[in-house]
């Protein structure tokens, strides 16, 4: 069986190609697949995604994902969530009503509210730049996990780019890697769990300092 280096996987929902270029860019070697011995052979899965909660985990289902992926994580090789597919890692959602979601990160997927506090009014969906700061006030927190290369930059000057009406908040505040701030609301933005990563934002969007993400997951166990 041919080893993968890196598989974005396809499950219709995704800014599959967006993603693939920027990998492409930085001369990493990957594939866009939904064939499940394709995604077990990888040695590195990202799971990206654009859109509902619950469409996501319909486009999951119906491509027989879910144990590929229940498979997948059982080897401990590293697994990256971005955006809706990070959420998707989490237990629950209440996007559109209660949706069941993978299960391997323990949390919730909850509701931003929109707002107005003091003559600021935040609008949802956040669009837009947003910081990350280590969820234990502290960047040496980020050594040795995806987001280690961005620890030497100011953290003033630590922002990626956001798309997202929901939030996760996880069940165990020693997952969280990042939090961020939005409408009066502090969520996490960066998980890790074990080997499984997750991040609200979207990493090829996010000019420099995102393509360092990526490189850095593509450096994991290497």
């Amino acid at each position: 069986m041919k080893i993968n280096n890196l598989v974005i996987i396809d499950y219709g929902l995704g800014n599959l190609f967006n993603l693939k270029r920027a990998l492409d860019y930085l001369g990493i070697n990957c594939i866009i697949s939904k064939d499940s011995e394709e995604i077990l052979s990888a040695s590195k899965l990202i799971l990206p995604g654009v859109g509902a909660f619950g469409a996501g985990m319909k486009g999951l289902v119906s491509n027989g994902l879910i144990q590929v992926l229940e498979k997948y994580v059982i080897t401990g090789k590293p697994l990256l969530g971005i955006c809706l597919g990070m959420q998707l890692l989490m237990e629950s959602s209440e996007e559109y009503g209660y949706n069941k979601g993978l299960g391997f990160v323990k949390g919730e997927v909850l509701s931003f509210k929109s707002k107005v506090d003091n003559l600021i009014k935040y609008k949802v969906p956040q669009i837009g730049w947003n910081r990350l700061e280590p969820a234990n006030k502290k960047k040496s927190f980020w050594h040795k996990t995806i987001l280690s290369d961005i620890g030497n930059s100011n953290i003033d000057e630590s922002y990626m780019y956001f798309i997202h009406s929901f939030y996760v908040k996880v069940g165990d505040s020693k997952d969280s890697l990042a939090n961020s701030n939005y409408a009066e609301q502090t969520y996490c933005s960066a998980l890790k769990k074990n080997q499984i990563y997750g991040v609200q934002f979207h990493p090829e969007l996010s000019g420099e300092l995102g393509l360092k993400i990526l490189k850095a997951y593509d450096k994991l166990d290497k």
